[in-house]
């Protein structure tokens, strides 16, 4: 068992950045591959971003490509997301997950067996 928490968002302006943090709790949760989603009202989730078990492998989903980077931390069990040049488009509840399936790449929410309750992200002027 895993659990996840993030923090971290916010309500910023066009162009601001954001860096969102998953902290994770568990006594295997170093070992567990991490993912980011958003979800905006009316829509499905999203894939944002995913990082390896190890963080040295990382993917940027193509909503996102470009403005964001994902990196983690396991000695402090933590994995964060860094936004720039963030949009309105941009705004949604952000969720980090994480998946007992190590060295693949996983963006599908289905592959992930544990949730964060996630955190709200608004882009307005």
């Amino acid at each position: 068992q895993v659990q996840l928490e993030e923090s971290g968002g916010g309500l910023v302006q066009p162009g601001d950045s954001l860096r969102l943090s998953c902290a994770a709790s568990g006594r295997t949760s170093r070992s567990y591959t991490m993912g980011w989603f958003r979800q905006a009202p009316g829509k499905e989730r999203e894939f944002v971003a995913w990082t390896s078990w190890s963080g040295r492998g990382t993917y940027i989903g193509d909503s996102m490509k470009g403005r964001i980077t994902v990196s983690r931390d396991n000695a402090e069990n933590r994995v964060s997301l860094e936004m720039n040049s963030l949009e309105p488009e941009d705004t949604a509840v952000y969720y980090c997950a994480a998946s007992a399936v190590r060295d693949r790449l996983l963006v599908r929410p289905e592959e992930y067996a544990y949730w964060g309750q996630g955190t709200q992200v608004t882009v307005s002027s």
